[in-house]
């Protein structure tokens, strides 16, 4: 989600390969067989590391399809550039953490299939109801400098932005009654709420702009929900392949549902797609018969 431009790198961690590697295992052409090196940056609750762990949602879902494919897990902490960075070069194996589907990202890389949908969200001040574009016209709208909705915001008629260095500053002045709506990923907003009761927010979901309101500002984009994926190299077709399966799994299997629920997410937001999935990926890096993976409707 971020675009932020120093790149940081990733570098091996030089470990030996795990004994007792399967030739199936082994077979999903990962660095050092056996191990899935990933690169994640701070940005909790998707992703940050514990000990040598990734816990959050992402790390969460990538653990359970590294335990079935008989991955152990190295994370490597850098920042968003370096994330992507690491990946292109092949100097880990995957990247995760509110990544989202592009087609330019993807002509350098390879995406798994959807892990989740993030739905457009907003935090505002307890009390307060916005829905549409429309009701955020003339309003102080916040979010973090580099983020998608930056763009997305400076098209609000008469609005005006408020850019943050980090998430804590447009909570800071959400809470204070300088800003009234902050435009961050639902699950940051959601774990606020419950750590920083104090500010008085609430989460709320926008109704996504219509086709036309985005043909008339491009930049409206930004509040639809994007796809977001796990991102590997691009000769990483076996494991991209056997990741892809496993998330395909979760969602037939409630996984995927337990998981977004432990981080206080809906299911219904969060895991099923909106009709544009299909159409940005089918013929691109998706054949045209492609469906994206849905919880049942």
């Amino acid at each position: 989600m971020l675009l932020i431009p120093a790149v940081a790198g990733c570098g091996s961690d030089g470990d030996d390969e795990p004994k007792n590697v399967s030739a199936k295992t082994a077979a999903l052409g990962t660095i050092t067989p056996g191990v899935i090196k990933v690169a994640v940056q701070p940005y909790a609750p998707y992703t940050s590391v514990q000990g040598d762990k990734i816990v959050g949602l992402d790390g969460d879902i990538l653990a359970y399809a590294a335990k079935k494919l008989g991955l152990e897990v190295k994370p490597q902490v850098t920042d968003f550039a370096g994330m992507l960075a690491g990946v292109q070069s092949r100097r880990v194996d995957i990247t995760i953490g509110g990544v989202a589907w592009s087609a330019d990202r993807q002509k350098q890389g390879l995406f798994t299939d959807p892990p989740y949908y993030s739905p457009p969200a907003m935090a505002v001040r307890s009390g307060k109801t916005y829905k549409t574009v429309d009701d955020l016209k003339g309003l102080q709208l916040g979010t973090v400098e580099g983020y998608v909705w930056v763009k997305s915001i400076q098209a609000v008629p008469d609005a005006k932005l408020h850019a943050y260095p980090d998430a804590n500053g447009v909570f800071d002045d959400l809470g204070a009654g300088r800003v009234d709506v902050g435009f961050l990923d639902p699950l940051i907003i959601i774990a606020a709420h419950k750590e920083r009761p104090e500010l008085k927010i609430d989460t709320q979901y926008m109704t996504p702009p219509t086709a036309a309101q985005v043909k008339a500002k491009p930049a409206y984009e930004y509040f639809q929900p994007y796809q977001t994926g796990f991102y590997l190299p691009k000769k990483a077709t076996k494991l991209e392949k056997a990741i892809s399966a496993q998330i395909d799994a979760m969602y037939e299997n409630g996984e995927l549902e337990k998981l977004v629920k432990k981080y206080g997410g809906d299911p219904e937001q969060f895991l099923k797609p909106s009709a544009d999935v299909a159409t940005a990926r089918r013929g691109v890096d998706r054949p045209q018969d492609w469906t994206p993976p849905s919880i049942a409707q």
